[in-house]
């Protein structure tokens, strides 16, 4: 696979270090640095298409505010690349009008708007499925008699935050180490950000606490803590489905809240990342934060 890489700013700078030491430098074939300080809003953006473009096979911009994201499908369709990833760690960093305005300049090109980066998955496209076998949505293998004894990381998030877990969950009594993989992501540090982000109601950072969690919760085979809907109180045929229109981790392509038979909302312990807005939401109060082993 041919990288090239489209940097901005510090986030931009630690996602390509941190992917070129965990293997991918020999897949780079070039890397072009946009400056930081460009206005949000541009009426030439193609000035700033580099003038050299390498063949590619995949485009990979990261760190870029505003307007110059629109170069993207440019570089893309100059280098011969129908796939192209933009991560977003920010929620002013593309607007859902300008992604639109993106995805819409080049429909013949798959591009993905990951946010956080740590939820990448396959998405059908060859290029990006390489990519993401790799890096993305966390992936874990836990050996445990009570304690952590191995960790073995299948999928890392970019940025390079699941290696540093699991070395500093090893140890750690398997119940305890859920929670302490989310202190662990703040400490490595997370630079996704702490602004609430309207269109999934939620942090991004708390969005890739919720993905490492869950790799975490997968590989034990439960889950220490999750939101639950009493289905004796859960008015399906009534309610709007509240609480599966404000899950943050619905919003950004993951089923944690689906619907059973009836059409009553059933959440995955796995994935619910703990953060109450389905209980605030519901207009029943059928939902509740329990505190036990789900197990998986």
């Amino acid at each position: 696979m041919k990288l090239y890489i489209i940097s901005s700013g510090k986030y931009g700078s630690r996602i390509v270090n941190s992917l070129a030491e965990m293997g991918l430098a020999s897949s780079m074939v070039g890397l072009e640095e946009i400056p930081e300080d460009l206005p949000e809003f541009i009426d030439d953006f193609e000035q700033y298409v580099p003038k050299s473009i390498p063949q590619a096979d995949l485009i990979l911009a990261v760190g870029l505010f505003g307007d110059i994201n629109m170069i993207v499908p440019i570089i893309a369709r100059e280098s011969g690349a129908q796939a192209v990833i933009i991560p977003i760690h920010d929620p002013a960093q593309i607007p859902p009008g300008l992604q639109r305005e993106i995805e819409e300049s080049a429909p013949e090109i798959k591009i993905v708007f990951s946010k956080p980066f740590c939820s990448l998955e396959p998405v059908g496209d060859t290029y990006i499925d390489e990519f993401a076998e790799q890096f993305g949505r966390p992936q874990l293998e836990i050996e445990s008699d009570g304690l952590i004894k191995k960790v073995k990381v299948i999928r890392t998030a970019p940025c390079g935050s699941t290696h540093f877990i699991a070395e500093n969950i090893e140890g750690l009594p398997a119940e305890e180490a859920e929670l302490e993989s989310g202190t662990k992501l703040h400490n490595y540090p997370c630079n996704a950000s702490m602004s609430t982000d309207p269109a999934v109601g939620d942090t991004i950072l708390h969005l890739a606490g919720y993905q490492v969690k869950e790799a975490v919760r997968r590989a034990l085979g439960f889950s220490m803590k999750s939101a639950v809907v009493d289905h004796e109180t859960c008015e399906a045929d009534e309610c709007q489905h509240e609480c599966i229109k404000h899950c943050p981790q619905v919003q950004i392509g993951i089923d944690t809240v689906t619907l059973n038979e009836n059409e009553q909302a059933v959440i995955d312990p796995a994935s619910c990342g703990c953060c109450e807005i389905c209980i605030q939401e519901c207009p029943y109060g059928s939902i509740e934060l329990e505190e036990r082993k789900f197990e998986l």
